[in-house]
């Protein structure tokens, strides 16, 4: 953790892995979270508690634990999900997020359809909170994942704001509703307002289901740090398979 919140500062003093060079359009409760750090707050307390904290700050980054914890056993999977996500967002809430999309990007990754594994992480996350009080009380915001399909949602149904709820709400709905990659991203930014961060959570699973090659190349092509980030995936996936 300390690691990780070591480069976050890096992030937000000096750009590190930003496209230009400069940290922009930071998340209240992610911006608080590096203040705490800048003055030596432990990253296990740096991050926000309270119900107004439950912004979709790490759900959108989120994503590389799919791969990191994929041969842990639950109990480990979600307490390194909770230590990550808590370096800026600590509520209950914000951590069932994080943990349903890695649970369904592991799903996934074990061969199941968007639908199977929809159902299979619906069952996994209702049992494993069910006797934790201080997030049991947390499901009920997810009842519309939970206890239905959220594919079925008409469209005006789906809240594109930085809710945490409501990001992975819409990137189920975007990313099920399609059959590639650029469709679904393109559904899910076209839903408006939080544009880049919908974007992003909703092509996680898109480019893990899809695969790289379903990417358009001409999106490729137009990446800042393009080769930069290809050296860095080469590096994950070095690490993941030493």
């Amino acid at each position: 953790m300390e690691d990780i919140a070591n480069k976050f500062l890096k992030w937000y003093n000096e750009g590190l892995w930003t496209p230009h060079g400069e940290a922009f359009d930071i998340g209240g409760t992610t911006l608080d979270a590096m203040e705490n750090l800048s003055i030596g707050i432990s990253p296990r307390e740096s991050g926000g508690k309270d119900e107004y904290d439950n912004g979709n700050g790490s759900l959108m980054r989120i994503a590389p634990l799919i791969f990191y914890t994929y041969p842990m056993d639950l109990e480990e999977r979600f307490k390194i999900v909770h230590e990550v996500s808590s370096i800026t967002h600590a509520h209950p809430r914000a951590l069932i997020g994080c943990d349903y999309y890695v649970q369904y990007g592991i799903e996934l990754l074990n061969g199941k359809s968007k639908e199977e594994a929809y159902f299979h992480t619906n069952k996994i996350i209702k049992k494993f909170f069910e006797d934790k009080p201080e997030f049991r009380e947390e499901l009920k915001y997810y009842h519309r994942i939970l206890e239905g399909k959220v594919w079925d949602l008409e469209e005006e149904e789906i809240i594109s704001h930085g809710y945490v709820v409501y990001t992975l709400e819409g990137a189920l709905w975007s990313f099920i509703n399609e059959d590639n990659f650029r469709d679904a991203v393109l559904r899910a930014v076209n839903l408006g307002h939080d544009t880049d961060t919908f974007g992003a959570v909703t092509g996680g699973l898109a480019g893990l289901y899809y695969g790289y090659e379903s990417i358009p190349e001409e999106w490729l092509n137009k990446l800042a740090k393009k080769d930069d980030i290809e050296n860095l995936l080469e590096k994950f996936y070095r690490f993941l398979t030493k």
